[in-house]
């Protein structure tokens, strides 16, 4: 199994979160393969820069060194205009940051590991996980 660790499941790592630290062992355990995409990794970096947090740093930092960061390519671009095309027909609003770590979610074959529901649900054939509420 392959998972994109959204930005907030990240913060949860970096803050600790029991039952999140927990799921990702045991993803970890049965061989999952971790990645981050561009913009995850650009959201994380920015707030760390905005707010140096030694601790996060330090435990963005470890992240980073288990998971696979990887670019997004062409197709990835043109699933996202898709999705927003999608989504635009429905009156359904999401931002760009995440209709982008869906494409690439989608494009690449990876699961999704978020607890923002109420966006990512509203995207057709993404497959997610939530590991706040596992």
């Amino acid at each position: 199994m392959e998972y994109v660790l959204d930005t907030n499941t990240i913060i949860h790592l970096m803050r600790g979160t029991p039952l999140v630290r927990e799921n990702r062992e045991k993803a970890q355990s049965s061989g999952a393969r971790f990645i981050i995409p561009p913009l995850v990794n650009y959201e994380i970096r920015r707030g760390l820069i905005i707010k140096p947090i030694p601790a996060h740093e330090k435990a963005y930092s470890v992240i980073c060194d288990n998971c696979a960061l990887e670019d997004m390519s062409f197709d990835a671009w043109e699933q996202a205009a898709r999705i927003y095309a999608d989504l635009y027909v429905k009156r359904f609003t999401v931002s760009d940051a995440d209709i982008l770590i869906a494409a690439f979610c989608m494009v690449n074959g990876y699961t999704l590991v978020t607890d923002n529901k109420a966006d990512f649900g509203k995207i057709d054939d993404l497959e997610f996980v939530n590991w706040v509420e596992c």
